[in-house]
């Protein structure tokens, strides 16, 4: 009986002791991905394809194997275009489908937008504060634009962000006559978004610290 007491004691002070009594995947649960706009349009015979979007899909979904292997939340984003003179994402087309590599399973949250941020006019955020997030993985498509505005908008929303960079693509850009290339808009997106609004990682970095 003493011996009984003295273990039931010794459970009762671990959390003062600097022990948790919650298994690490209770923990985790306060981290979300969120994957953006990985839609057909952004691939071969899509409307507006953009460069590497093939290896950013299939490293996006190494990194969904991992959320959906420890049961975290998984976030789609879909844009669905409403502008009239929007040539691609435009409503019922397969072309706005989210892209096989991603495909939704399950009760997998899917939230349709109709801007670059995620965030606006969306539930997204009441979404994650209804499960406790504070932490996001981000992953998406095109680079310089709606994974800018979201990871950017998150970071002012109170977020801690981990963008997975070669989990991104983008495209060309042009300014006054002159070719920016994918790679370079890519990268200096990703430069300028590393240290204070995300903590920008590789696919290959994130799998190394899980």
């Amino acid at each position: 009986m003493k011996k009984l007491i003295v273990t039931l004691i010794t459970y009762c002070l671990l959390p003062y002791l600097g022990f948790s009594q919650q298994p690490q995947m209770v923990q985790n649960v306060k981290t979300a991905l969120i994957l953006i706009d990985i839609q057909n349009d952004y691939f071969d015979n899509g409307s507006m394809p953009l460069v590497g979007s093939d290896k950013a899909s299939d490293n996006a979904r190494l990194i969904l194997n991992v959320f959906r292997s420890a049961g975290l939340p998984v976030i789609h984003i879909q844009h669905i275009a409403t502008s009239p003179a929007a040539t691609f994402f435009l409503p019922d087309t397969r072309g706005s489908e989210i892209h096989d590599n991603v495909k939704p399973s399950g009760n997998e949250k899917v939230i349709v937008k109709h801007y670059p941020n995620s965030f606006r006019e969306t539930e997204l955020l009441e979404y994650l504060k209804s499960k406790n997030i504070t932490d996001l993985v981000i992953c998406g498509m095109m680079t310089h634009m709606c994974v800018d505005a979201t990871t950017r908008a998150a970071k002012d929303l109170g977020f801690n962000i981990i963008l997975i960079g070669d989990a991104c693509a983008t495209r060309d850009l042009e300014l006054n006559g002159q070719i920016i290339q994918a790679e370079k808009v890519h990268q200096s997106f990703l430069a300028a978004l590393n240290s204070f609004y995300a903590n920008v990682m590789t696919t290959q970095q994130y799998l190394d610290k899980k």
